[in-house]
């Protein structure tokens, strides 16, 4: 897999004009990768690498079409040391044992070798566990590449012997650099107006690769006359957003949705909403997470809230897609613009927590039942007041283990209709304090 970047210097101009647009464009100077100056200029780590002229092992997580293949290429010329690529795609056991004896060889004859594995990710636990002693004794130095999060991918001990880079997606500015770049090669301005520019830029979604073959491929069918972005959307087909429904995309656009939704920002919420359905998200998951949020993070404060959210669900199976993705936005809005409670989530949590403390303390026995004498005449059920027979409809009697301290587990917030709730809990509390004055009486 090729990366880019660059003006090529050099090359035979009739053989030049045979290799695709991107490869064309692939540096010939670190400092002419775009995007990444955080790494690459002077007083980034790949610079001061590059400065001192001791290349170490280095994992580049990033997202595709932002430079990767292209920074292991520049290092390795840097350090004078051959470069060797291989794809954990397409490789296996064999071909890593293949790379690492010839590494192994060069190493004996006094050349280094820069080991590049892309997708390094996909290697199992095992395999990368493989990578460990060569590394350690310095018959490579390994450059991975992968588009996925190093922390749940890459095996710790591997993990802790390669610095980390964090490539950034191409901003507007890094792709009309590329763009301009494409002109200057080919010799006259890309085919487009200015909107369509900007809808071509927006369809790379932050890919200087994808960008590059788009271009190549307006040149080819294109005509004289600049098009607009109707006339781009039929030569290019649109590009579906990068989402990985099984990796780390689906976490943080989830979060995102759920972070947004508790922040009471409806527009955001809305958006991340948009960005999951279109990206793939199975609609019922979304569902799933905005009744989970509605009782953690909505309650009691607006009771109709886990209502609105079922709805949603059984709205969606009835219509299906897109109609019922209607029906989830709704309950979207409805979460976002609720009032927010986490008491009940909170009440929950310490109430377990007491639970597992307390071990196995009987109920009090005057709210025990008696269906036999014996248990009659142990107490059960004895003195229990019926709550309904009393004038306020609550005895305050005691209904915790007798050998417990009274908690207070759930604590309401002074929003929606926790306010009314904690208005009753101050009203059941008085009656609790009088029941318990006259017992002691």
């Amino acid at each position: 897999m090729g990366d880019l970047f660059g003006t090529a210097e050099g090359a035979d101009a009739a053989a030049s004009a045979h290799r695709p647009l991107a490869d064309r464009l692939r540096p010939t100077k670190l400092e002419d990768v775009v995007g990444q100056g955080h790494l690459v200029g002077p007083d980034g780590p790949l610079g001061r690498m590059v400065a001192t002229g001791r290349i170490g092992s280095v994992l580049l997580w990033g997202p595709p079409g932002t430079g990767k293949t292209t920074i292991a290429r520049l290092l390795a010329g840097h350090g004078d040391m051959a470069f060797e690529q291989i794809s954990a795609i397409f490789s296996g056991v064999a071909d890593l044992k293949k790379a690492f004896e010839a590494a192994r060889i060069r190493r004996a004859n006094g050349r280094s070798t820069l080991l590049f594995v892309d997708e390094i990710h996909r290697f199992n636990r095992s395999q990368q566990d493989g990578f460990l002693p060569y590394v350690e004794d310095g018959t490579v130095t390994l450059i991975g590449a992968t588009t996925e999060n190093p922390s749940f991918e890459i095996n710790g001990a591997l993990l802790s012997r390669m610095q980390v880079l964090v490539l950034n997606r191409l901003d507007d500015a890094s792709l009309e650099a590329l763009l301009e770049r494409a002109e200057a090669d080919l010799g006259k301005p890309l085919p487009v107006d200015a909107d369509a520019r900007a809808s071509l830029k927006a369809m790379a979604d932050g890919d200087g690769r994808y960008l590059l073959n788009c271009v190549e491929r307006l040149y080819d069918l294109a005509g004289d006359e600049a098009i607009d972005t109707a006339g781009l959307a039929r030569l290019l087909q649109k590009r579906a957003p990068a989402y990985d429904k099984d990796r780390e995309g689906h976490y943080n656009l989830i979060s995102a949705l759920h972070k947004s939704l508790r922040g009471s920002d409806p527009d955001a919420a809305l958006y991340w909403l948009a960005r999951m359905l279109t990206g793939g998200e199975d609609p019922l998951y979304i569902t799933r997470r905005l009744v989970r949020f509605a009782s953690e993070d909505v309650g009691l404060a607006d009771p109709e809230a886990i209502h609105q959210t079922l709805a949603a669900k059984d709205a969606y199976e009835f219509l299906g897609s897109p109609e019922g993705e209607l029906a989830i936005a709704q309950a979207t809005l409805y979460l976002a613009t609720a009032p927010k409670s986490n008491a009940a989530y909170k009440a929950t949590k310490a109430a377990m927590r007491s639970a597992r403390e307390t071990g196995s303390l009987m109920p009090p026995a005057h709210i025990l039942n008696a269906p036999t004498k014996l248990m009659k005449d142990m107490g059960y059920g004895k003195d229990y007041a019926y709550d309904h027979d009393t004038v306020a409809g609550v005895s305050g009697q005691n209904y915790f283990p007798d050998d417990m301290n009274r908690e207070s587990f759930y604590q309401p917030v002074e929003r929606g209709f926790e306010r009314d709730i904690q208005k009753r809990l101050e009203y059941f509390a008085r009656i609790r304090a009088e029941h318990a004055a006259k017992t002691k009486g």
